[in-house]
């Protein structure tokens, strides 16, 4: 069964802009802002040099039995190594076969997968969620294409799906904000376009397609309508590439205050709940608690890191937080740091 986390926002909710009005810090972002984080984008590695078994491991170092870039060591030949590999001056000097072991550089192209459905368009504090998502995908196409590698996207909305491969170069990272900035600019509070919840799945889909052996994949949303297809999906895909989840989420569901209300909807009908009574806020913290449970649970069973990243604070500080270094298996999960999400 599909969970859903509802469209949520604080009444009255201000319209969003339309794609060609200018950006409200906060609430929506362009491309020049998004192009303008390329400065920020330093001290934290999607694509460090570590060993193979490292989860974030993109171009990584690799020891082969063939001709690489850099040297490592000689050593006794074994079975299945590859005979061009031989070095016949120590073999001529030892009387025994050696062969030479490099470490090469695996080019490792980056996915983007950047949720810009209404979903998305909520944020209590700093930011909309949307913007959150749209900012850690620019930092994260900056610091790719700093270290010499490939990077795409699948940007995706209610009803509409973008998708380009990855490629090295600025004008393709250029590309791809401007693409974010007109997904995430056409989102409003009174659109009248029906929730696309299957809209995640779908992109998965694709992702799937495009992404068919070694390339990390990042999901950046906050997974309003997983189900059991989406957890197959990124298992499915883990098996050939690196993955990893930012989960996009606002704090507010996660310290509900006593008074006040909140508007629920389905994306066509709207009820208002107030948090004067004890029971609604019961049994708000209570849904959300298990909605948080559950997606945290199958991301650890298939092995997938998710990263917390909350709409009150600052993106760049957050990645460099999270990511400053390289993550143990099934750690920097958000039940670990914030208890939830919204």
């Amino acid at each position: 069964m599909r969970s859903h986390l509802a469209s949520l926002g604080r009444s009255p909710v201000p319209a969003g802009p339309g794609p060609a009005a200018r950006a409200q810090p906060g609430v929506s972002v362009d491309a020049a802002a998004l192009a303008a984080l390329e400065v920020a984008a330093r001290d934290f590695h999607f694509l460090p040099r570590q060993p193979v078994h490292s989860v974030l491991a993109g171009r990584h170092a690799s020891r082969v039995r063939g001709r690489g870039l850099t040297f490592e060591e000689v050593r006794d030949y074994l079975p299945g190594d590859d005979i061009r590999s031989m070095d016949w001056r120590v073999t001529a000097r030892t009387g025994k076969p050696h062969v030479r072991v490099y470490s090469e550089e695996k080019d490792r192209p980056v996915l983007l997968l950047v949720d810009q459905r209404i979903n998305m368009f909520f944020g209590s504090r700093r930011a909309m969620k949307s913007v959150v998502a749209a900012e850690a995908a620019a930092l994260a196409a900056w610091r790719v294409l700093s270290e010499g590698d490939r990077v795409g996207g699948l940007v995706f909305g209610d009803s509409e799906c973008t998708e380009l491969a990855p490629r090295r170069s600025r004008q393709a990272v250029e590309h791809l904000l401007g693409e974010i900035a007109r997904h995430n600019q056409s989102l409003r509070a009174d659109a009248p376009a029906r929730r696309g919840a299957g809209q995640l799945n779908a992109a998965l889909e694709r992702a799937s397609r495009l992404a068919r052996h070694d390339h990390l994949v990042i999901v950046i949303s906050d997974f309003d309508g997983h189900d059991a297809a989406t957890r197959d999906l990124m298992l499915s895909m883990s098996a050939r590439n690196d993955l990893l989840t930012m989960l996009v989420y606002d704090p507010f569901l996660l310290e509900l205050p006593d008074s006040g209300h909140l508007v629920v909807s389905d994306g066509e009908l709207q009820v208002e709940l107030g948090f004067g009574h004890a029971a609604t806020r019961k049994g708000i913290a209570e849904f959300v608690d298990a909605q948080s449970r559950n997606l945290l649970g199958w991301h650890r069973a298939i092995g997938v890191p998710l990263l917390p990243l909350s709409a009150a604070e600052e993106t760049p500080l957050q990645l460099r937080r999270l990511l400053g270094q390289a993550l143990p298996q099934g750690q920097g999960t958000l039940r670990a740091r914030q208890g939830g999400r919204s």
